[in-house]
């Protein structure tokens, strides 16, 4: 099988979405005559037109807003913001008003809306445009978050997002998009939803999603150099989050170090280390240990971005201390 980048993979599937379906349709800041900040929406304006590619002027409040009216009036709006720092302009929309339409009519209304935001640093732009907000989004009821972190999902995520009922964001980390590997076969709707084992193991649990998944893995065969076997759980999706696989995993290699891009306090780590100690302190050899971001806004200095955000030695080490002991 031939390989493809993570970029073409998104850009099949939003080709496909708007082939199959006529409700579907693409609004977002340069997604049309630019064919997207990361070129996921290339050429899709000279086939759909501009009724289908929509550029939308420089407000995420007003085309989220947009885009939540034409999910409840019966299409299948999927929104484009160009990088998640810009989604806080547009929280009101999203967690006030499409998070929580279901809940507040009963049940009579729904908001199929799919949100994609570029997510997390590795390519100096700083601290306006590099954090990574996953466990904010995580933690709305209402919001559904799946974290491609493989071509396959990139490929297939999309789909299965459009077809849920609710608002559904999907996070692609920045540099995923030219991420390469070999499509395989699709997930089933209800297999995207759970974490995925991406390489087994018995002396600890990497656990990691979207851009970080990348990093674990390459931990991981570094580790095998040294007679560390690890285990990399790749989570897929933050919520609903597969509580099951995850404690699953973690009492069967009896260690874990979970690798989240965003800050250490309040993080999404920081639940997951929590849903462990509660589901299986007791089968725990060593502490549940934590790789993040420093606690600083971006540097756009390149060699301050690296010592910011978590890599592989980082991974490295902490695996080795719950493995051998002592600080990571």
């Amino acid at each position: 099988m031939s390989t493809t980048s993570a970029r073409e993979a998104l850009h099949d599937a939003l080709r496909e979405a708007l082939t199959n379906d006529s409700r579907v349709l693409l609004i977002g800041e340069d997604v049309g005559r630019y064919g997207g900040s990361y070129a996921v929406s290339k050429s899709l304006l000279t086939e759909f037109g501009p009724q289908r590619i929509r550029d939308a002027p420089l407000s995420e409040l007003g085309f989220t807003g947009a885009g939540v009216g034409a999910a409840l009036g019966g299409l299948r709006p999927i929104i484009e913001i160009m990088t998640v720092n810009f989604s806080l302009l547009a929280l009101d929309q999203l967690v006030n008003t499409a998070a929580t339409l279901r809940h507040m009519s009963g049940g009579q209304f729904s908001v199929p809306l799919v949100v994609r935001m570029a997510t997390g640093a590795g390519r100096q732009l700083a601290a306006q445009h590099s954090h990574s907000f996953d466990g904010w989004f995580a933690h709305i009821p209402g919001l559904k978050v799946l974290t491609p972190g493989t071509v396959t999902d990139a490929r297939y995520m999309l789909g299965i997002a459009l077809a849920d009922p609710d608002p559904v964001i999907l996070l692609e980390h920045a540099q995923f998009y030219s991420e390469t590997g070999t499509i395989g076969a699709p997930p089933t709707p209800d297999e995207a939803w759970r974490a995925a084992t991406r390489r087994v193991g018995r002396d600890l649990t990497l656990i990691a999603w979207g851009g970080m998944l990348s990093r674990a893995l390459a931990a991981a065969q570094r580790l095998a150099a040294e007679g560390i076997e690890a285990e990399v759980l790749d989570l897929r999706s933050l919520r609903p989050l597969d509580n099951e696989r995850l404690i699953e995993s973690v009492r069967r290699t009896r260690r874990a170090v979970v690798v989240d891009e965003s800050w250490r306090t309040g993080s999404f780590a920081a639940e997951i280390s929590a849903r462990i100690m509660e589901g299986a302190l007791y089968e725990l050899d060593a502490p549940v240990l934590r790789v993040c971001s420093a606690e600083v806004p971006m540097p756009y200095a390149a060699h301050l971005e690296v010592a910011a955000t978590p890599q592989i030695e980082n991974i490295v080490a902490a695996a080795r201390s719950v493995v051998h002991g002592g600080s990571a």
